[in-house]
């Protein structure tokens, strides 16, 4: 009886940390952009507002800035578009700012930002990498079927499954115990990383932390789960990338989105990078050796028509 109940309490233990029962983001204050904040200039928003009638908005990743949109930012602003890529309030300032804060607050001030593009512009395009992909998806699933509906969306590199033994996804094992070890340990080796010596291709550029936010883990983890959820929901025409060799955020995610989303996937892109480079192969526009070729792909699709579409 007495090895009988141990298993059962591991099992609990297990299920408690990895399905997260009853978790909800707590925090409610809704997040003010205050860029003079901001530990680096180089992680300030990106925006071109030329008067153009279609709109791009730019959602970054976790735990990054929207510097790893400046050359595909650029380019499509010089080549048609309303260019928006905001920095999510929080990130890029005091680390001990940022780690209370959660997904559910930086998910609300990207959502009243584009609703806020949607209302101004004729077309309008949301282009997500790594978290910002899954935002985007989340995007997506609100508004499909309604009046605010985005046009198209590009998602890249992006997570709906975290620690999956479903789908054989397991990102980080810390995983299964960090809502244990948050009651405990708030952050792990958590600073501030503005350019990385050691990095090549672009990726020196890349500011954000190093370290580990306990309760960002658990949040990200949660919204993950729901956005996978719900993606059978989408109905808006979709191009999705991800790396074969994707160090960061693992290429399984891709098959998942596939394999609720293909009715609406207009174009579908598994990619190898040369594995010389000193970098995870996720954050695929911000790497100078296919960040030309990434974008131009990302063009066409935004311009070609799709079902639905008038030439």
């Amino acid at each position: 009886m007495l090895s009988i109940a141990i298993i059962a309490i591991i099992i609990l233990f297990i299920w408690w940390n990895a399905a997260l029962p009853f978790y909800k983001d707590r925090n409610r204050e809704k997040l003010v952009s205050n860029e003079s904040e901001c530990f680096s200039p180089r992680c300030r928003s990106i925006i071109y507002k030329n008067g153009n009638d279609e709109a791009v908005l730019m959602i970054h990743g976790y735990p990054t800035a929207p510097n790893m949109y400046a050359y595909t930012a650029k380019n499509l602003s010089e080549n048609g578009y309303d260019v928006f890529a905001p920095l999510i309030p929080t990130f890029a300032s005091d680390p001990g700012k940022f780690a209370k804060t959660d997904f559910s607050q930086w998910f609300r001030f990207i959502d009243e930002y584009y609703l806020s593009l949607r209302r101004e512009y004729s077309k309008i395009y949301v282009i997500g990498v790594s978290m910002g992909g899954a935002m985007t998806l989340k995007l997506a699933e609100k508004y499909s079927s309604t009046a605010s509906v985005m046009d198209k969306i590009v998602v890249i590199s992006a997570p709906v499954a975290y620690n999956c033994i479903r789908y054989g996804i397991i990102t980080n094992p810390l995983g299964y115990f960090a809502r244990t070890i948050n009651i405990f340990v708030k952050t792990i080796g958590l600073g501030i990383v503005d350019g990385r010596p050691d990095g090549d291709d672009g990726n020196e550029e890349w500011t954000g932390y190093k370290g580990i936010v306990l309760k960002h883990g658990i949040s990200l983890s949660k919204a993950f789960t729901d956005i996978r959820k719900n993606l059978s929901s989408i109905r808006v025409p979709m191009f999705i990338m991800h790396d074969r060799g994707d160090r960061t955020v693992p290429f399984k995610n891709l098959a998942i989105i596939e394999k609720f989303c293909k009715d609406n996937i207009v174009v579908k892109r598994e990619v190898q990078m040369d594995g010389r480079y000193h970098h995870s192969h996720h954050s695929l526009l911000m790497y100078r050796s296919v960040q030309k070729e990434y974008t131009e792909e990302i063009k066409t699709f935004l311009k070609e028509a799709t079902d639905g579409e008038k030439d």
